[in-house]
């Protein structure tokens, strides 16, 4: 009998039911027999294989352990709890693994661990991490991972530390953020973040660590933030901000250790007892704000300060004592207004000899007044860095300088300085950087800065320095730039500084009185880009070894007294954008290959004395970029230049036929000259040979002086054995006289005629 339709269905419900609640049942009971665990622990093995399946580059193969020969919990990066053998973590942190994060690390769900940082991961956060309601860290650090933050994630209620900084998440801070209850870190710096900082922030108040430093949110800082009681690193740097600092964070966060918000828009005024409110402090980073009023005295007791960072804000006033932050090591107050335009600005500095671990102090552009103290001398040995420029400190510069052995910057530009440059400066042998710039520093340039062996630029233009350059700075082979222009220097360009192939930025001796000869070691600049000699005294020619100089973009020898032509080896400046060679005594023609630099923009030719035809190729067809004025003889070139046009000149032809003549006439000269020297060598020859004794019968040697008994003697008595010939008019006999030398001889015996 056929079962009605619905009784089938509902045996079929009841089925599905009981093995539904089959599988609770063994599933409730998976941590009492090893079937259970078992079954609990296929499925980690299978969300492993899942997320391993996403891994698409693993180069120091990590994962290869990853499987079936191996037990789950001893596969690398795997760590699984001793009670349940669940896995409990996943990290597989700084192996350069690519490739994405699988969903199926949401089926992890004993997971407390989730540590992939130092990767190159891509794509979007998986949602299916909210489902990790055990989870207590997630570090997903220095990866590519793109894609907003999971909103869920607020079901990961055991978060005590969220850390995603360094990728390309997009989208705005997660409100639902603010229900992580147990969260002391949350860093989400170094992201492509929107939006304002959720007020929400404010309710986790276990938050000890907070960064949302680089990333491109707007509006302010929330107030609630001063509820975060146990607060102590804060860092908002580059985040966009603006408003003031809520006044309960610098009133009720005794806690912070760190506090860091530069580069906003942030303004406002500092608490005057700031430095009482926050004990704690050892990080202040505020630069590059719109911070004002002054900076408070109270931060004289703040004996735990290493870093105080004010730089780029409008803070007004005196500069207070930190004479008891002895542990102080960066103080930077550049680019604001201090100053009380009081002799007393610079007393602040004396406060400095107490902080005897100071690495970096930085006043400059500021207005300062006062007389360069040579308590200076007594800061820290430890000081690295050291920025006094753009105020109006007067005097000169304290020999005491010279303590400050592990200077590395030193920095006085643009103030008021006087005197000369204290040869003591020679004992800093680590300074990679002097500006001296912009003062009235007299005297010499020292020969004692040629100790400078790691000096890499200097920078004592626009002074008053008198006397030679000295040829000591070709000791320092690091140079990269140096501008000595805008002084008084004379004598010639130092060989030994010019050959320094280090120069790779400028070289910048111009506005001087320089004499003689640009020197031909000027080949070895084979990494300047930028040459400036203009408006000196150097006379000669061009060398012809500046075109062994093929990284020149700028060329500057305007100003001087060098004649002849341009030589044509700078051909090979291929690469040049600006030459000017104006006011000099060059001749002859323009080079035609200038036209064939495609990249050169300015060419000043002017004031010289240059002849023929102007090309109207590249930078001769620009008008604004070309001046050849001052060069009467000129002619051609575009229309705009007004030049004569370059007409068939007879006396131009005359010049011409007049030069092919003289060079024909050399010509013929030396092949007379050639052939008569060719002759008197035939006719030395020909008398050597007559002069010379012949080895065979003596034709060649002059008539001797014998007797009839010495031919007798020397022929065997006209023996018929010695008988050469016979003939009608006598007989020719062969003879040797002189029996020692046995000298061969011809002797005729006539015969007798009668009538």
């Amino acid at each position: 009998m056929e079962l009605p339709v619905w009784s089938v269905l509902t045996h079929k419900i009841i089925l599905v039911l009981a093995l539904t609640a089959a599988v609770v049942v063994v599933a409730a009971a998976g941590g009492g027999g090893g079937g259970g665990n078992h079954y609990n622990i296929e499925t980690d093995k299978l969300s492993l294989l899942g997320f391993k399946s996403q891994i698409t580059v693993d180069p120091h193969g990590i994962l290869n352990s990853w499987n079936e020969s191996l037990h789950v919990c001893e596969w690398t990066g795997i760590t699984c709890g001793r009670r349940h053998r669940r896995v409990t973590k996943l990290e597989l942190n700084s192996y350069d693994l690519k490739g994405s994060i699988s969903s199926h690390v949401g089926n992890l769900s004993f997971l407390r661990t989730l540590d992939l940082h130092n990767n190159t991961l891509t794509r979007q956060i998986p949602p299916q991490i909210g489902h990790l309601f055990r989870l207590t860290e997630l570090i997903l650090t220095d990866n590519s991972l793109s894609g907003p933050i999971p909103h869920n994630i607020s079901r990961c209620s055991s978060l005590q530390n969220v850390t995603l900084a360094r990728n390309n998440l997009t989208g705005k801070v997660p409100v639902e953020i603010g229900l992580l209850s147990k969260l002391k870190a949350l860093d989400l710096s170094t992201n492509n973040l929107v939006g304002e900082i959720p007020e929400s922030i404010g309710n986790l108040s276990s938050l000890e660590r907070f960064s949302l430093s680089i990333n491109n949110l707007h509006g302010s800082i929330p107030s609630s933030f001063g509820l975060l009681k146990s607060l102590s690193v804060f860092l908002l740097g580059e985040a966009g901000l603006s408003g003031e600092i809520p006044h309960s964070m610098f009133t009720n966060l005794s806690s912070i250790t760190r506090f860091g918000v530069t580069a906003n828009q942030l303004q406002g005024s500092l608490p005057s007892d700031l430095g009482h409110k926050l004990p704690n402090l050892e990080y202040l980073q505020l630069s590059d704000n719109q911070f004002g009023g002054p900076i408070p005295t109270s931060f004289s007791n703040a004996s735990n300060l290493l870093y105080f960072e004010v730089a780029k804000n409008n803070f007004t006033g005196k500069v207070p004592s930190f004479a008891r932050s002895s542990n102080l090591q960066y103080l930077l107050l550049q680019l604001n207004n201090l100053g009380s335009r009081e002799n007393e600005d610079l007393n602040f500095l004396s406060s400095l000899t107490n902080c005897t671990h100071l690495q970096a102090l930085g006043i400059s552009d500021n207005d300062f007044r006062m007389a360069m103290p040579k308590s200076i001398g007594n800061i820290s040995t430890e000081l690295v860095l050291f920025d006094m420029g753009y105020n109006r400190i007067h005097g000169s510069i304290p020999t005491e300088i010279g303590n400050l052995i592990n200077l590395e910057l030193l920095s006085f530009d643009h103030a008021q300085l006087t005197g000369a440059i204290p040869s003591s400066i020679g004992k800093l042998q680590k300074l990679n950087d002097i500006y001296l710039n912009n003062n009235k520093l007299s005297g010499i340039v020292p020969s004692s800065l040629g100790n400078l062996t790691q000096l890499s630029r200097l920078y004592l233009q626009s002074n008053n320095l008198q006397g030679s350059i000295p040829s000591s700075l070709g000791e320092c082979k690091r140079l990269t730039l140096m501008d000595l222009s805008q002084n008084n220097l004379s004598g010639p360009i130092p060989t030994q500084l010019i050959g320094l192939s280090s120069f790779s930025i400028a070289l910048d001796l111009s506005s001087n009185s320089l004499t003689g000869p640009v020197p031909t070691e000027v080949d070895h600049l084979v990494n300047l880009p930028s040459l400036d000699l203009h408006d000196n005294k150097l006379s000669g020619e061009i060398p012809t070894t500046l075109g062994g100089c093929t990284v020149l973009v700028y060329l500057y020898l305007n100003g001087n007294s060098l004649q002849g032509d341009i030589p044509s080896s700078l051909a090979s400046l291929r690469g040049i954008e600006q030459i000017d060679l104006s006011s000099n005594n060059l001749s002859g023609t323009i080079p035609r290959y200038l036209q064939t630099f495609h990249f050169l923009e300015i060419l000043n030719l002017s004031f010289n004395d240059f002849e023929g035809e102007v090309p109207i190729q590249e930078v001769f067809s620009n008008v604004t970029a070309l001046s050849v004025v001052g060069n009467t003889r000129l002619c051609g070139g575009v229309l705009q230049l007004n030049l004569p046009k370059c007409s068939t000149n007879p006396h131009k032809k005359h010049r011409l036929s007049h030069k092919a003549m003289i060079i024909i006439v050399c010509v013929a000269c030396g092949l007379v000259a050639l052939v008569l020297a060719m002759y008197l060598l035939v006719l030395c020859v020909l008398r050597k040979r007559r002069k010379s004794p012949n080895l065979g019968f003596t034709f060649g040697i002059p008539l001797l002086k014998v007797s009839y008994g010495d031919l007798f003697k020397a022929t065997d008595g006209f023996s018929s054995e010695n008988l050469i010939g016979a003939g009608s008019f006598g007989s020719v006999y062969k003879g040797i006289l002189n029996q020692q030398e046995a000298q061969v001889v011809a002797v005729k015996e006539t015969a007798t005629v009668t009538s």
